[in-house]
C-alpha cells in the first residue's frame, strides 16, 4: 500500500463488520479471526441440509452453502450490509470466500453461474442484485462465467421474511421467466446463486424454469442457509 492509502485509513479506519477491530486493509471486511470463525458447513456432505429442501421437489445435483445463518450471531451483519446498505464490497468479499471453498468440489467444475435474479423495480432501488454481486466474487476465484440475462423476475412479490413454506412457495410461484431469445444451455451444468435459502421457494421457483426449458444440470450455492 502506498502513502496515499495509508492516510485514508488513518483519516478513514475501516473496522472488522463483526467485532469492530480495525482492519489494515483497505479492501477487508472482516478480521481473520473472525474468517477464521465463520460457522461454515461441509462443502463436500453429498446429503447437505440445504441439498435436502429440495428433495422430490426439484432435480437438482447438489447444494450447499458457506454458513449457517444463526438468528442473533454476528455474522448476520454481513448480509445486512449487502442487502440493505448497499455494502458491495461485503458481496463481493462473501463470493470470493464462497468461491475458495468450491476449490476442488463439482461446483468449480459448473459451466456458468446463474444470480437469482430480482425485480427491475428493486433492482432500481438497491442500485444492485446482491446475488449478482456475490457471483462475482465466486466467478474472481472460480474463473466460471457469470450469466445474468438468461432469466428476469416477472412481478414484485411481497417479502417472503414473515411467510411460511407453503406461504413462500405460493408467493414466488411463476414469478420467473427466460429472457426473450434466451441461450442456449442445453447439456451445460449451471450453478444458481442466491444470498440466504431458507425454506427454498425462490430457488425451487427458478430450478423449474431451467427444468421446463432445458436438459441442464443444476447446482445451487448460497452464503447462507437459516
Amino acid at each position: 500500500m502506498g502513502w496515499g492509502t495509508d492516510l485514508l485509513l488513518f483519516l478513514f479506519p475501516l473496522n472488522c463488520l463483526v467485532c469492530g477491530r480495525r482492519l489494515p486493509d483497505p479492501d477487508g471486511v472482516l478480521c481473520l479471526s473472525c474468517e477464521f470463525n465463520i460457522p461454515r458447513t461441509d462443502f463436500r456432505n453429498l446429503d447437505h441440509p440445504v441439498s435436502q429442501l429440495f428433495w422430490g421437489r426439484v432435480q437438482i445435483r447438489e447444494a450447499t452453502c458457506l454458513f449457517r445463518f444463526e438468528k442473533g450471531s454476528g455474522y448476520q451483519v454481513l448480509l445486512h450490509e449487502l442487502k440493505y446498505r448497499r455494502n458491495r464490497k461485503a458481496g463481493k468479499y462473501l463470493g470470493r470466500l464462497l468461491g475458495r471453498a468450491m476449490e476442488g468440489t463439482r461446483f468449480a467444475e459448473c459451466d456458468q453461474i446463474i444470480p437469482v435474479p430480482i425485480h427491475l423495480k428493486r433492482l432500481r432501488e438497491r442500485g444492485y442484485n446482491q446475488s449478482e454481486v456475490i457471483a462475482g466474487g465466486i466467478a474472481e476465484i472460480t474463473g466460471i462465467p457469470v450469466n445474468a440475462g438468461v432469466l428476469q423476475k416477472r412481478g414484485s412479490h411481497s417479502s417472503q421474511t414473515s411467510k411460511g413454506r407453503f406461504e413462500r412457495f405460493e408467493n414466488v410461484k411463476g414469478s420467473f421467466q427466460l429472457v426473450r431469445n434466451p441461450p442456449d444451455l442445453n447439456g451445460l451444468d449451471l450453478l444458481l446463486v442466491d444470498d440466504v435459502v431458507t425454506t427454498g421457494a425462490t430457488l425451487e421457483a427458478c430450478c423449474k424454469v431451467f427444468e421446463d426449458h432445458y436438459q441442464c444440470r443444476l447446482y445451487i450455492a448460497v452464503i447462507a442457509c437459516a
